[in-house]
Parts: structure tokens; C-alpha cells; sequence
């Protein structure tokens, strides 16, 4: 079997692939152009994209050239594919705005400086805002039954819960394979890497591309990646992990890798370093905590870089060594002429801008998951004076993964 599927399986990023022993064949004879494409409904991607970032790493580490689709027109009709409704439509300067920072997150992960693997970065709106409707449904939507669109799981589950599913979701399949023929002819591209819940959306452009064109392409998925707590990878009591520093700082980031289960470290180490596979089985009997550590260290500079990194963990030995407040900590600013209105714990939270409910933070403090400055919260009520912030600041902390120091301004 060809070396890059033989590290794609060790790593625990295969899921499912049509024609395998040819794709084998093929990538053993020359190196070739592969894409993953990333809706762009946010301003930042979050750690549930970080397997595909990954996949598209591995792409270059073993000569082959990744292609990013961003999906500047899919976006603007959202992927029903694991939906139980329908996306809000955003505005094109929305989406302008994000195709341009999610371009910068993903430059981050990728290698730019060789030219035979620099990744090529494509936003599908350049060909999907010109289709003409007529000759678009005569060329293309030909060769797609309403029969087959129907039996695919992103349309069946809507179905079968009676929950809404527009008519122009029901065609986001068809344009994500029309995708696949556009790249396969501007740009050789012989494969498509996707989520699991894609297999069918790429199975449609597999198919397409073979009937319209008579080319053989191919079609790669990925495991769902889920926390040992049964949670969706991106997701956290406190928010989402996000992969832009103006969102979660690099703290948190390294946080959130220190404190995964342990059931998860080594699945983890595999996914989302770059170390070995040789590496990794000499170390995995090592001390869970500095494996917790290593794998904190790895994915924080592969996103914030050595200097971010290594001040992460600094940081949170500083914080759990002796209970000190570290100039590293990530801050937010509130206005000193707000505690004049006898907030609450509550409210202090809600003005740190930390993504969380009140609803859930209530319930973070019935279960003795907040502090100001290292003393637990128990009363929900409890009003914040100027007298707590000694020398202008207070340290909150949520649970055992994100702390922050609160100023006043």
C-alpha cells in the first residue's frame, strides 16, 4: 500500500474510500493534487476542522499539492449535510470577510515556501455566480436522479424527522460536485479528503466527473472525531476552540490540548502532532501528564507558534505552582462605572465576553466550577465590589480549563 495511506490509516484519519487499491497505484506512480473545502460561515474555523487541516499537512509532508477550496458560493446556500435546519443566509461582505481569515488561519498550518506542495487556495464563487441556470440543469443535473439525492443521509434524516429541507439545500450536493469537476479540470485534481457525513456529496462528484469527463477521481473520508465525554471535537462547556487568536488566546488554546481526558491523549498525539508513528510507541507508556503536555506543546505551535507556546505553559505552571497571576494571562477589559450597578458573578462573566450562557454559568457555579481570585464561587447572587480588584485586576477562573484576568479600565 502506498506510504501516504499507510500514515492516514496509522493515524486514525481513514474512514471510507472508493477504488483504493487504484488510488494506491496511482499515488505510488506520481504526486497529485488533492482538496478539502471549508465552509466559511464563521470569521474562524474551530478544532473540529483541525482533522482536515491535518489531512491536508499530510498531503505536503508526503510531495502531494492540496488545494483549499473555500466555499465563497456554497456558502452563500449552506450544507444540509449533519443539519437539522436551515443555515442563516450571511450577507457577501460576511462571507468576503471570512473566506479572507480563514485563508490566513489555514497559511498558518500549511507549508507556502516549496512550490511543487504550496497549497493552491480556490473560492468556488469564481465559477458557481456565473452558471446559467438552463444550461447548468441540461449539462450537469442530467446525471443526478432524485431517487439517489434522496437515499443520501443529509437529505433521508431531514426527511424522516418532517424537518424543513429547501429546495436550494437539496442542490448544495449537486454544486459541491460540480466542485470536484471544475478542480479536476483547471487543476488535474484527482482526489476529494472529506468528513464522513461528505461521503455521499463526494460520491456525487466521483460519479460526475467519471460520466461527463470518463475521468477516474477519487473520494477519501475521515472519521467524526468526538471527546471521550461523547461531546462533538470543537465544542466545550465554555464555547468553541477557536483556531484565531482574536477569539481564544493561545492560553486557552494550549488549555483546552492540557486537558483532555486521558482516554483520548494518545488518539489524540496520532491526530493532531506531527510526531511520528515510530515516536509515538516508544513514548505511550509514558506519564499521562506529560503526555497531556507534549500534545498541549505540539498543536499550540503548530497554530501560535514556539514563543506562544512555550509562554502557555509557563503560564499554567506559574498559575497551578503557586496560585500567582501570570503577565502572559490572557485579559479583557470591563469599565470600572459598571460596578457602580451591583453586578453579579454572573453578570462579571457576561462582561468578560467568555461565549457562555448565563444559564450555563449558573450552573458552573452550583457545581463549584467558578473562582475569583482562586476562591470558589457558591452563590450566584453574590454582588462584585471595586474592593475585589486588588491592584486593578481579579482572576476569574472557569472550571480547570480557562483563566483570565479581568481589569478595570
Amino acid at each position: 500500500m502506498n506510504k501516504f495511506l499507510i500514515e492516514f490509516k496509522e493515524r486514525g484519519f481513514f474512514y471510507q474510500c472508493t477504488g483504493e487499491d487504484d488510488l494506491s497505484r496511482l499515488l505510488d506512480k506520481e504526486k497529485i493534487n488533492a482538496y478539502i473545502g471549508f465552509d466559511c460561515t464563521a470569521e474562524s474555523l474551530h478544532v473540529g476542522s483541525l482533522l482536515q487541516i491535518m489531512c491536508l499537512r499530510l498531503l505536503q509532508k508526503h510531495g502531494h499539492r492540496p488545494i483549499v477550496l473555500l466555499g465563497g458560493g456554497t456558502t452563500r446556500i449552506g450544507d444540509p449535510s449533519g443539519k437539522d435546519k436551515t443555515r442563516t443566509v450571511l450577507s457577501e461582505d460576511e462571507i468576503e470577510k471570512n473566506i479572507k481569515n480563514i485563508e490566513k488561519i489555514l497559511k498558518n498550518f500549511l507549508d507556502n515556501k516549496d512550490p511543487k506542495t504550496k497549497p493552491i487556495f480556490v473560492n468556488n464563487y469564481t465559477w458557481l455566480k456565473n452558471l446559467n441556470y438552463i444550461s447548468f440543469l441540461r449539462d450537469i443535473g442530467k446525471h443526478f436522479t432524485i431517487n439517489k439525492m434522496l437515499s443520501f443521509d443529509s437529505v433521508k434524516i431531514r426527511l424522516e424527522r418532517e424537518q424543513s429541507l429547501s429546495y436550494m439545500e437539496f442542490n448544495y450536493m449537486i454544486l459541491q460536485a460540480y466542485d470536484f469537476l471544475e478542480l479536476n479540470k483547471k487543476e488535474n485534481c484527482m482526489l476529494q479528503i472529506g468528513g464522513s457525513d461528505q461521503w455521499g456529496n463526494i460520491i456525487n462528484g466521483v460519479d460526475l466527473i467519471k460520466r461527463h469527463s470518463n475521468n477516474h477521481v477519487y473520494g477519501l473520508t475521515t472519521p467524526l472525531i468526538t471527546l471521550a465525554s461523547g461531546a462533538k471535537m470543537g465544542k466545550t462547556e465554555t464555547g468553541a476552540v477557536w483556531l484565531d487568536k482574536k477569539f481564544l488566546s493561545a492560553y486557552n488554546y494550549w488549555q483546552f490540548w492540557r486537558n483532555i481526558d486521558d482516554k483520548d491523549v494518545l488518539k489524540f498525539i496520532k491526530i493532531f502532532t506531527d510526531i511520528s508513528i515510530s515516536e509515538i510507541e516508544k513514548i505511550k507508556n509514558n506519564n499521562i501528564n506529560e503526555l497531556k503536555i507534549l500534545l498541549a506543546n505540539k498543536a499550540t505551535v503548530m497554530l501560535h507558534g514556539e514563543l506562544e507556546a512555550k509562554k502557555s505553559a509557563e503560564t499554567a505552571k506559574q498559575i497551578f505552582s503557586d496560585n500567582s497571576l501570570s503577565d502572559n494571562l490572557p485579559s479583557v477589559s470591563i469599565n470600572d462605572k459598571q460596578l457602580n450597578d451591583k453586578i453579579t458573578i454572573v453578570d462579571l462573566v457576561v462582561l468578560s465576553k467568555l461565549e457562555i450562557s448565563k444559564s450555563e454559568i449558573k450552573r458552573l457555579i452550583k457545581g463549584s466550577g467558578i473562582k475569583l481570585n482562586n476562591k470558589i464561587i457558591t452563590d450566584e447572587k453574590i454582588i462584585i465590589s471595586k474592593a475585589l480588584f486588588k491592584d486593578g485586576y481579579v482572576k476569574l477562573s472557569l472550571g480547570k480549563k480557562r483563566h483570565i484576568k479581568v481589569e478595570l479600565s
